[in-house]
């Protein structure tokens, strides 16, 4: 009982998790790229993990977004944003959990993420196509890159994913949950913010912590 009591809001806050690409405490990184820029100030990323977020089938997982075909460049933008938040972020804190994984030892699940945010992204990945749902498993990893597994078929995500909420849900096996909280309310997590303005998810993160 006594650990547990020692495990206060305040641990919770300004952290990284212990996984693959993750510094392991939060700090400025002036040279962030591209998309993850909005973390610069305090960052879990290095600026070389941020330059690989943008590359398709970069080191970070040997992930390939183009395992159906070409992804369409407005839907990529999103995945990108999903990378950075996922490997920048110092306030994910109140969300990381244990990871069953050799890869990594912690994770994030049902980080409450911002309707806008999470209709936006199924908008403008509607018409690009997948084989499957969970992302995180299930794959054939045979050419070293993740290739649909044999008999699953390519189709666009509206059908693989019916509505914001599942592909939110679904595609990470619960890293995020579809709110119906809006950005600015200061109930949910923000992919996309405008730095000049602050980092609205410190707040958010207190809040949950």
């Amino acid at each position: 009982a006594a650990t547990a009591a020692t495990v206060t809001g305040d641990s919770l806050l300004n952290i990284c998790m212990d996984a693959k690409h993750h510094k392991t405490e939060p700090g400025p990184e002036g040279q962030l790229y591209g998309q993850c820029v909005l973390w610069k100030d305090n960052a879990c990323c290095t600026a070389n993990t941020s330059q690989e977020a943008h590359e398709d089938q970069s080191y970070l997982y040997k992930f390939n977004w183009d395992h159906c075909g070409a992804m369409p460049q407005k839907c990529k933008r999103h995945f990108i944003q999903d990378t950075c938040l996922y490997e920048c972020s110092p306030n994910l804190g109140p969300w990381i959990d244990q990871a069953d994984n050799s890869w990594r030892k912690e994770r994030i699940r049902n980080v409450p993420l911002c309707r806008e945010d999470c209709e936006q992204w199924w908008e403008d990945c509607q018409d690009a196509v997948t084989c499957k749902t969970n992302w995180h498993k299930g794959w054939n990893w045979t050419s070293g890159t993740n290739q649909c597994p044999q008999g699953a078929m390519c189709q666009k995500f509206k059908f693989v994913f019916p509505t914001a909420a599942a592909l939110c849900e679904q595609i990470w096996s619960g890293s995020y949950l579809y709110t119906s909280h809006h950005r600015g309310s200061g109930r949910c997590i923000q992919m996309w913010f405008d730095p000049e303005q602050g980092n609205p998810n410190i707040g958010v993160a207190k809040y949950y912590a």
